[in-house]
């Protein structure tokens, strides 16, 4: 049987990657007339999109000079309560590999890695445990 989700929703995040960091900021700031809150999350600076709880929101990515094992662009994080370990297990025997390991948040916030799926595209996957 498997584990009751914890969470409503499977997309619980997204990732904008950016060339320019404060280029792009400006660009949806003013597009969406809103500001973006940077702020320090992982291995980085995010601008994150606002919200209200328990709605889903996402960032700007400052630009990774990391080499890319899957292709470019959006970023979907998707929910995999209750276990990222888990999860992560089943992802090479899936047809799929792990770009980023799994990477604690601060207090409250969880955990996440990236996998690279049998088509190539980047995925990231949170849980809160």
């Amino acid at each position: 049987m498997t584990p009751k989700q914890q969470r409503e929703s499977r997309v619980v995040w997204f990732e904008i990657p950016s060339a320019d960091f404060d280029r792009a900021i400006r660009f949806y700031e003013n597009i969406l007339q809103s500001p973006l809150n940077r702020a320090q999350f992982g291995p980085g600076e995010l601008a994150i999109f606002p919200y209200n709880e328990p709605a889903v929101s996402g960032a700007i990515t400052p630009p990774d000079d990391a080499p890319k094992v899957a292709g470019d662009g959006v970023v979907i994080y998707l929910n995999c309560d209750p276990s990222l370990d888990a999860v992560l297990a089943r992802v090479p025997g899936a047809g799929g590999s792990i770009v980023q390991d799994r990477t604690e948040l601060p207090p409250g916030m969880g955990c996440f890695a990236k996998i690279a799926d049998s088509e190539g595209n980047t995925v990231g996957l949170h849980a809160l445990s």
